[in-house]
C-alpha cells in the first residue's frame, strides 16, 4: 500500500492483507512499537471495522404464531363417534363415551361432536333394536297359525 507523498505515515490497517513478503498467520508489525489490537479491544480513535455489527442470531424466517390454545384441535374419538353413529352405532356409543372422558382430562375441542355422536348412536341403536324386535315378532306371529299344521 503506497501513500501519497507528503502525508504522515499511518500504521497499516489490521483489516488489510499483510505486506508483501510477510507470511499470513504472523502478526503485522506496527510502527512505533505498538501492539496490534485484539478483536473487540480497539483503542479509542482506532479505525472501525468496515461492516456494521450484527444482532444476535435468532430464528430463521418470520416469527411463528403465538401460543396455541390448549388441546390443539377436535378429539379424534369424537369425530369417530359421529362417523360410527351412521356406520355401526354401538361403536359410536363406545367412541363417544371415551371421547368425552378424554376431553374432560385433556381440554381438547370436540365436546359437541362427541355429544352428537352419542345422541345419534343411541337413536340409531334404539331404532335398530326396534326393527330387530319387530322382525322377531313378525316371524313369531307368522309362525303361529292357531295350531293347524299343513
Amino acid at each position: 500500500m503506497s501513500q501519497p507523498p507528503g502525508e504522515p505515515d499511518q500504521p497499516p490497517s489490521p483489516y488489510e492483507p499483510p505486506a508483501y513478503g510477510q507470511p499470513y498467520g504472523e502478526p503485522q508489525q506496527q510502527p512505533y512499537g505498538q501492539q496490534q489490537p485484539h478483536w473487540g479491544h480497539q483503542p479509542p480513535g482506532a479505525a472501525q471495522p468496515p461492516y456494521a455489527p450484527q444482532p444476535p442470531y435468532g430464528q430463521y424466517g418470520p416469527p411463528g404464531p403465538g401460543p396455541q390454545p390448549r388441546g390443539g384441535g377436535p378429539n379424534v374419538l369424537a369425530i369417530l363417534s359421529l362417523v360410527f353413529a351412521f356406520v355401526f352405532a354401538p361403536a359410536g356409543i363406545v367412541c363417544g363415551h371415551l371421547a368425552k372422558r378424554q376431553i374432560r382430562q385433556t381440554g381438547e375441542e370436540g365436546e359437541q361432536l362427541a355429544t352428537w355422536g352419542l345422541i345419534l348412536s343411541y337413536v340409531f341403536t334404539a331404532l335398530g333394536l326396534l326393527v330387530c324386535c319387530g322382525w322377531i315378532g313378525l316371524a313369531i306371529w307368522a309362525n303361529s297359525d292357531n295350531g293347524s299344521t299343513y
